[in-house]
């Protein structure tokens, strides 16, 4: 029997260090190693993704393949186009392969595919081989010292992983790849159906990502904006590859002072060239950067450090701690994860814009970016929230930085995010997911579902009555607005007393400054002129409050028969109008609006917001809000 012949398959691994699955593949001493990445048009076609994250996603493999080619001439990374379901069995036979190996994923549509692929790989006599190097720990381990449950707090992550064991130490990587074997593709290419395209509106000329499986030029090269149909450039100025990730994280490093006593709660969202936090996020979403590899490399100058040293929650460690506690939250719950329906850790809460529904063999799922328009008001403030013209300055200014850069600091997401469902807007979580999901450049969808239900206050945090003040809590960091100055230019020149609440300027301010505030932003927009404010926040505030006490007292779930059938409505409305005594609102600047680790103190203090009140409500926060406007 001669050596192995080896596909290695890299997905969101694109990185040659730090890889257990990839070392897995190099310890078969094989004769032949292919290394490989298939143009899957479930994400082309049916997840949203901007053209940053198309940009992003293309830096992080050509400078893989540039790496390959640097340990063996000969190699790259070869891109097929076609759906793996469908050309890994016809691989298997035209390459003769003895061996599949790939990095676990357990991102929901990647466990069914990965079955799948499995399955194929087994009626071929192909043996596979997989390991985890996404997480600090396997998930699935974690899950299982869990009690099968999902970890729905970084404690309980954290207990779990002591059951499995120390973190394991980084491994370097290879010195050498071996040659890949002969790559016909002689045979019939499966094309993809390309409809519905979540895609299409950021697509502009034909799309060719399927022209032929080995590429346009027949080199395997890879893809490019143009092939995938994108005439726009991209506007982010951040840029992948684990070449840039491992520079980034020796800066880091190198300032001991900031990677040992950082504090994320402490970083500014309004900072900008540069921003306050490291920006690693979307190079860990690719597998730019190693996850262990971070963890190590900080945790030991922590350890060097010692006094004055911060921890987690709040430590660089701490934010890839909670990473690992909603992949393992996902893991544990699958699909129903990045929704209501279906979901048994998440809350329901009757907001506007629901989503719209699929019945499929596997169950009811929420339709991606489908949704009832329920309240043409909610409609216009989702859509005046998602265009950055809601007349809140910091609100907007944080919008269009995240529409044009693909990234916004974790306090300015959870602003945003408060804003538009219980602080604000009372608009479906799932509605501000979707944009997130389109706009991101690191857009992790265990890690954006589980940041949407934290702020939406559907699971993981239920400090409902904490919401960011979108002028409040700006102010706290930026009082001069440089960051509205920046990404709201109609506001540059407003003194800053007015910057985060120009609809208080006089006459004569505006005019200084050469602005109007007038109009929704949206329609017959004029040139130096702002909005007005969608509503008055502190009402709005007071009103979500309220209904969010009335479905908290109803106490129903995602799986509950009545969330399904729509017999929820009854309770509602069942629910009367009394508000509950004592919860009119925090008045403080959001500083914790968004802070577990306060709600656990509170509560372990006997706070009186703990107590289980009795509310209900004739009418939602938007009919109270649209019959004042009609008297």
């Amino acid at each position: 029997m001669g050596k192995p012949r080896v596909i290695y398959w890299f997905r969101t691994d694109l990185r040659l260090h730090d890889s257990p699955a990839l070392k897995a593949a190099l310890d078969l001493d094989p004769a032949v190693l292919w290394p490989i990445f298939t143009w899957d048009p479930h994400y082309v076609y049916r997840v949203k993704g901007g053209v940053n994250r198309w940009q992003y996603l293309l830096d992080c493999q050509t400078d893989l393949s540039g790496s390959i080619q640097k340990l063996n001439p000969e190699s790259k990374l070869f891109v097929l186009r076609e759906a793996p379901q469908t050309l890994f069995p016809k691989l298997f036979k035209a390459w003769n392969v003895t061996h599949l190996v790939f990095e676990k994923d357990t991102d929901a549509y990647a466990r069914e595919r990965d079955k799948s692929v499995i399955a194929l790989a087994e009626k071929a006599g192909v043996k596979v081989v997989s390991r985890y190097g996404r997480t600090l720990w396997d998930s699935d381990e974690v899950i299982t010292k869990h009690g099968g449950k999902p970890t729905m707090s970084i404690t309980q992550l954290q207990a779990a992983g002591k059951k499995i064991g120390d973190i394991p130490r980084p491994i370097a990587a290879p010195t050498y790849l071996p040659d890949p074997g002969d790559m016909s593709v002689d045979f019939e290419q499966d094309k993809p159906e390309s409809e519905p395209d979540l895609n299409a509106s950021h697509r502009e000329n034909n799309d060719r990502s399927y022209s032929r499986i080995s590429g346009p030029t027949g080199d395997f090269a890879i893809p490019t904006l143009e092939e995938l149909g994108f005439t726009a450039v991209a506007t982010t100025p951040h840029r992948g590859g684990e070449t840039i990730a491992l520079k980034k994280l020796q800066e880091i490093i190198s300032d001991e002072e900031y990677a040992a006593t950082f504090r994320k709660p402490k970083t500014s969202p309004a900072d900008f060239e540069p921003q306050s936090t490291t920006l690693m996020s979307p190079m860990l979403h690719f597998g730019a950067i190693s996850s262990r590899l971070f963890y190590w490399r900080v945790q030991d100058v922590v350890e060097k450090y010692g006094k004055g040293a911060s921890s987690p929650p709040e430590s660089l460690t701490g934010q890839l701690l909670f990473r690992d506690m909603y992949f393992a939250a996902q893991a544990a719950i699958g699909s129903p994860f990045i929704q209501t329906l279906n979901n048994v850790y998440c809350r329901f809460i009757p907001w506007h814009l629901p989503s719209k529904v699929e019945h499929t063999e596997a169950g009811d799922n929420a339709i991606s970016g489908e949704y009832y328009v329920d309240s043409p008001q909610a409609e216009k403030w989702f859509q005046r929230w998602k265009a950055g013209v809601t007349g809140f300055p910091f609100v907007d200014a944080l919008m269009r930085q995240l529409c044009a850069e693909g990234w916004i600091h974790h306090l300015g997401r959870h602003m945003v995010a408060c804003f538009l469902t219980r602080g604000g807007c009372y608009v479906h979580w799932e509605r501000g997911a979707d944009v997130f999901e389109e706009w991101l450049i690191d857009h992790e969808p265990a890690c954006n579902a589980g940041n949407w239900q934290w702020l939406s206050c559907t699971a993981f945090y239920s400090q409902y009555y904490r919401c960011y003040s979108p002028v409040a809590f700006g102010q706290k960091w930026d009082k001069k607005g440089k960051f509205i100055r920046k990404w709201v230019p109609e506001l540059e020149g407003l003194d800053e007393k007015f910057i985060y609440e120009p609809w208080k300027a006089s006459i004569a301010a505006l005019d200084k400054a050469g602005v109007k505030v007038e109009g929704d932003g949206l329609h017959d927009k004029k040139e130096g002129t702002y909005p007005a404010p969608m509503f008055d926040f502190g009402e709005r505030r007071n009103l979500c409050i309220s209904a969010m006490k009335r479905a908290y007292s109803i106490g129903l779930y995602g799986n509950d028969d009545r969330v399904k059938d729509g017999t929820w409505k009854e309770l509602f409305e069942k629910a009367g109008e009394t508000e509950m005594e004592g919860l009119d609102g925090s008045e403080d600047d959001g500083e914790y609006a968004d802070d577990a680790d306060h709600q656990h103190k509170r509560e372990g203090a006997g706070s009186k917001h703990t107590r289980r009140q009795s509310t209900a409500a004739k009418q939602g926060p938007m009919d109270r809000y649209a019959k004042k406007l009609k008297t």
